[in-house]
């Protein structure tokens, strides 16, 4: 590929889309984002990132002012002057718990107003498989052209931490499934130019969507199975941690570690692309159904604890929500397991205040309860940790008013409070 003479369309500049726009604009590939978020846009052109990640804001700022990264409104400028247009946009789940592609195929349609011949489409977004060879492939066929012979066609999961996002997409493996071998090729090599990891070439599209859903659900299961360990060792007083822990010496056993669920765009979401698949086949994928299941219910499981452990005439009971982020020191709330355990409060009729240092009031409040200060957060009558936030790791016994606290995250030293007379109760270790 002739970098000097390369354009790339981003379809997407979210917390995926912006960081593979700004890594291919810093290596000298001019790159046109576009985005139906005015507000991101607009902020993307002053060199401003919409979201908190580690080294983005000053490589976005970087890559603007030596114009080799603009963002557009224009859906369908980014298709008519692009060679390569990659699509990752959300696909979320609707109420039946079955994939909206909805955004893709907006892309798509997009894309393929401006599709010429040689320009290579791929698809990040995380969806079904299938997807690519029975949507997308005949959706941009619409435009005249025939997929392998005019225009490639390929498939790509991203990969990344949130908080570590650029290191994780230019050091991570990098899965790449063509419609045939020139797609794929043309896909490693404008990867090449992202990762300096390994690329690795499966056998097509489908085989490609299906390794991202397999990463995610196995850990969504193995998530699943350290809740039920946990649920199992309250019963019988072990703390499930430390057995978890001692258990992962084992040199082929690797237990994840338990809590109040599972957030993020995609450990909650992408399993129910594999259940809604197996479906169309007539199957019943029931190890991926409980597991979401078990993990859905884990928020219930906080709540029942706290029940378990007041008068059941409380009034005026005052319930502080330590962290609303869905992971600690991300300011990322989608799919956050707090939005659940609010949502049961408030059923119950707790008043309910909360605490994040990275997320902001407003965001907080939008779930509508208050958000208050640090100090403040500890003075409820139950503080209970929803996420590993580094400065949650700080708190100690004389800092809690009224000695009770529920912790999802085994960040603090349980035996140190309770020594103290804390109410200390814990996922997998109750009194």
């Amino acid at each position: 590929m002739d970098l000097d003479e390369l354009q790339v369309g981003i379809y997407g500049l979210g917390h995926i889309g912006l960081p593979t726009a700004t890594i291919l604009a810093n290596n000298n590939i001019h790159v046109l984002g576009g985005d139906v978020n005015e507000k991101t846009v607009n902020s993307i052109n002053q060199g401003i990132c919409s979201f908190k990640e580690p080294g983005l804001e000053e490589l976005v700022k970087k890559c603007v002012k030596n114009n080799y990264l603009k963002a557009t409104s224009n859906l369908d400028e980014v298709s008519k002057t692009s060679d390569i247009m990659i699509v990752i946009v959300p696909t979320p789940i609707d109420e039946n718990k079955k994939s909206d592609l909805s955004f893709v195929i907006s892309a798509c349609e997009s894309i393929k107003k401006g599709l010429e011949k040689n320009n290579l489409v791929i698809i990040e977004s995380t969806v079904p498989p299938e997807t690519g060879m029975k949507i997308v492939k005949p959706l941009l066929e619409e435009s005249g052209l025939k997929c392998g012979e005019d225009f490639m066609l390929a498939y790509s999961p991203e990969r990344a931490l949130p908080n570590n996002t650029l290191y994780e997409m230019t050091n991570n493996v990098r899965i790449v499934g063509g419609y045939d071998e020139k797609s794929a090729n043309m896909a490693a090599s404008l990867y090449s130019h992202i990762t300096k990891g390994d690329i690795i070439k499966v056998k097509d599209i489908t085989s490609a969507e299906m390794v991202k859903l397999m990463e995610n659900t196995y850990r969504d299961v193995n998530i699943a199975l350290s809740n039920e360990f946990a649920l199992i060792c309250e019963k019988i007083n072990v703390d499930a941690n430390e057995v978890i822990n001692a258990a992962n010496y084992h040199p082929r056993v690797n237990i994840h570690t338990p809590g109040a669920g599972v957030g993020g765009h995609c450990i909650p979401v992408d399993p129910y692309f594999l259940i809604e698949l197996a479906q169309n086949y007539d199957l019943n994928a029931q190890l991926l159904s409980t597991s979401r299941s078990i993990n859905n219910n884990m928020p219930k499981h906080v709540l029942e604890i706290l029940m378990d452990n007041i008068d059941e005439k409380r009034e005026n009971y005052t319930v502080s929500i330590l962290g609303i982020a869905y992971k600690g020191n991300v300011d990322d709330i989608r799919e956050t397991p707090s939005e659940k355990l609010i949502y049961l409060l408030k059923e119950n009729n707790f008043n309910i205040i909360a605490h994040d240092p990275l997320v902001k009031d407003e965001t907080i409040e939008s779930f509508g309860i208050k958000s208050v200060s640090y100090e403040e957060a500890l003075k409820g009558d139950c503080v209970i940790i929803m996420t590993d936030h580094d400065l949650y790791k700080e708190i100690t016994p004389d800092m809690l008013v009224n000695k009770f606290i529920i912790s999802s995250k085994p960040i603090l030293d349980i035996n140190k409070f309770r020594k103290e007379g804390i109410n200390f109760q814990a996922i997998g270790n109750i009194m």
